[in-house]
């Protein structure tokens, strides 16, 4: 199996696992455990580096994951937002937008505004 593969198989696991409300409760009860700790090991810098450099780690691995997912799965969004447009009547320009500048984007998004401005107006005169 290859590590690109493989990588994405842990992180869609890992990111499942961690939207779930039973992984909140498991880290609830960590932060209860280690705060409950505390007087024990007389709330000493130790004390609290454990649980600094714990969440420090278990965030920094996460964002990887979480990117991960997020952007297979905005490419798979793009790519059935295209087959949409390929099926449909609508302007094939807009294929592989997610690809242009922000300035480029927003000339789109200006053009849909005054398409839906024109339609509207169409919309409404026609009916009267």
């Amino acid at each position: 199996m290859n590590l690109n593969k493989w990588f994405g198989q842990i992180a869609e696991t890992v990111s499942h696992a961690a939207g779930h409300a039973v992984a909140f409760i498991i880290c609830c009860i960590v932060v209860f455990v280690w705060a409950a700790s505390g007087p024990a090991f007389g709330f000493s810098d130790t004390w609290q580096l454990v649980i600094n450099t714990g969440t420090t780690i278990v965030t920094f691995l996460m964002v990887f994951l979480i990117q991960n997912t997020q952007n297979r799965d905005s490419a798979a969004i793009q790519a059935k937002l295209d087959e949409l447009i390929l099926v449909t009547a609508a302007e094939n320009s807009f294929i592989g937008i997610e690809h242009l500048t922000e300035e480029e984007v927003n000339e789109f998004r200006k053009k849909c505004k005054t398409a839906a401005q024109r339609a509207e107006r169409a919309g409404h005169s026609g009916r009267r």
